[in-house]
């Protein structure tokens, strides 16, 4: 069998997902069953109960299964249609896939939060992840014989994985083999309770469709909340719509589809105000939870939550902070929602200026000797949000600490990754506690990291800071003349925040990396 390597540019597994995952399917000619037998068997052998080898001994997400199957066309000439393909990865994440509770806390790799730093154990992170997130490994799972096969599988195709970083010091091979494969096996099995239970009860797609009351945040736009329209059709898929707005009133609108995936994986494509979005979420118990994002610029996202009409909840409250001796308005986002909201101690409401089940709007007081520090927010009996209460902020955080932005364009294909960021303002309760107040608007800056970057004039040729949005767009891709001994645009960064606190400036630093392009950009990074 030919086996050469090729790496897909920074658009092309990426592209595929959405070609796959996203895109309305026309028809179904043929059931999963049937292309998995038909199309998979050349390779691997059938081993009784319906079972293939390889493939029925592991479970997977969606883009898990995508970057299979885009492997074996890759790399072992597989043909196989797009259609075909849709409906293959369908039919594997939906009866070999993840349960809910086993993509808790790795979910950020699917949503393409890549400026997460992962907190995982030395091991994995020596053997592991040098090369890929850990993520990637906690969002499958195999017994230990397919945990083996892995290892034997990447020293195979990348033979100078023993002479890297980390791995020239130490037997690799014979560490991964005989203490890597035990704790992976043990720590994501095959087999689960979890799943088994999941695909018990999944719900039908079908229980997903009607109103969904939503909120979400955008770093260097703000909050913005409204209503997602749902329809369902046939083989777990669905038309939406969008229609809300900024908290600056600008209009969040836009159509779309989505497919479900496992019984709970929401992933969707809507096109906003001209900007192709995909949708990554998590969907249980009458909520959808997850991350919105350009699809050509994963940077540019917004968190995002919604409560589905007849499930009473609530969401947010927008903004989530007051200060004392000030009057505000406050809008609180769920569905069910009636009567007066309440606040707490020392806050008073002044007036409801817009009061539906889906959005309350109302006019706030709170007194001048108010306590600092978080309160509990109620509508009715509803509650589960917390409005804070400061007197001025005792500390500003640069969201995300640290971050990398990549420089692009200049006539090649792979676009500029930005860097965007939040102010994050903190404060002193009354009962001593260090507590979340919330974003608020600064002025941005960035400055040279180090002595290094002030030599190499890094804050000159990195790219630039808009000063009222937080958005850092990168310097062009490939030599620059300019530099010294014509290097890229790279930069170390200081990333300053500063925060207005009644006439006092509130500053807080962070860090960023300008680097080059990333040039395999898999949806599991």
């Amino acid at each position: 069998m030919k086996r050469t390597l090729r790496f897909a540019s920074a658009g092309g597994l990426l592209a595929v997902a959405v070609s796959l995952a996203l895109q309305p399917q026309v028809s179904q000619a043929r059931e999963g069953r049937q292309i998995l037998m038909e199309t998979c068997q050349g390779c691997h052998l059938p081993e009784g109960n319906d079972a293939l080898s390889r493939i029925s001994h592991q479970r997977k997400t969606p883009e898990g299964w995508l970057m299979t199957i885009g492997r074996m066309q890759t790399m072992h000439q597989l043909q196989i249609s797009d259609e075909d393909r849709r409906t293959l990865v369908k039919y594997l994440a939906d009866t070999q896939g993840l349960a809910p509770s086993e993509t808790d806390g790795v979910r950020y790799a699917l949503e393409r939060r890549l400026n997460t730093v992962e907190q995982i154990e030395e091991p994995t992170k020596q053997m592991c992840s040098r090369c890929h997130s850990g993520a990637r490994i906690a969002l499958q799972r195999r017994p230990a014989q397919e945990w083996e096969r892995l290892v034997n599988f990447h020293l195979g195709q990348w033979p100078s994985l023993e002479y890297q970083a980390l791995s020239r010091d130490r037997d690799w091979f014979d560490l991964a083999k005989k203490d890597m494969v035990p704790l992976l096996a043990q720590k994501y099995p095959l087999d689960s309770k979890a799943w088994s239970d999941w695909q018990k009860s999944m719900p039908k797609a079908a229980t997903l469709a009607g109103d969904w009351s939503f909120s979400g945040h955008l770093p260097g736009k703000g909050e913005l909340n409204g209503v997602m329209k749902v329809s369902a059709e046939d083989g777990d898929r669905f038309k939406v719509s969008v229609d809300g707005q900024y908290a600056d009133g600008s209009p969040f609108k836009g159509e779309g589809s989505a497919v479900l995936y496992s019984g709970y994986e929401w992933r969707g494509t809507v096109d906003i105000d001209g900007v192709s979005m995909r949708q990554v979420f998590a969907a249980n118990d009458g909520q959808l939870v997850g991350r919105m994002f350009d699809k050509t610029h994963d940077e540019r996202g917004l968190d995002f939550t919604a409560a589905q009409q007849g499930k009473a909840r609530l969401l947010a409250v927008q903004p989530g902070y007051v200060k004392a001796g000030s009057e505000s308005e406050l809008t609180l986002v769920g569905s069910g929602l009636s009567g007066t909201p309440s606040f707490g101690k020392g806050v008073e409401v002044l007036q409801v200026v817009e009061n539906t089940s889906q959005r309350i709007k109302v006019r706030v007081k709170v007194a001048a000797d108010a306590a600092s520090g978080l309160q509990e927010v109620k509508v009715g009996a509803l509650g589960g949000q917390q409005l804070a209460l400061y007197r001025e902020i005792a500390e500003v955080k640069v969201v995300p600490a640290f971050s990398v932005a990549r420089v692009g364009d200049n006539g090649g294909s792979t676009p500029k990754v930005q860097g965007r960021f939040d102010a994050e303002a903190w404060g002193q309760g009354s009962d001593g506690k260090v507590y979340r107040i919330g974003v608020f608007p600064a002025r941005w800056k960035v400055e040279p990291f180090d002595e290094r970057a002030r030599e190499d004039e890094d804050v000159k040729f990195a790219g630039v800071m808009q000063a009222d949005s937080g958005v850092f767009t990168p310097g062009d891709a490939g030599p620059n003349p300019a530099r010294k001994m014509s290097t890229n645009n790279a930069g170390n960064l200081k990333v300053i925040a500063a925060v207005d606190d009644g006439g006092k400036a509130r500053t807080g630093e962070g860090q960023m990396i300008v680097t080059i392009q990333r040039w395999n950009n898999p949806p599991i990074p």
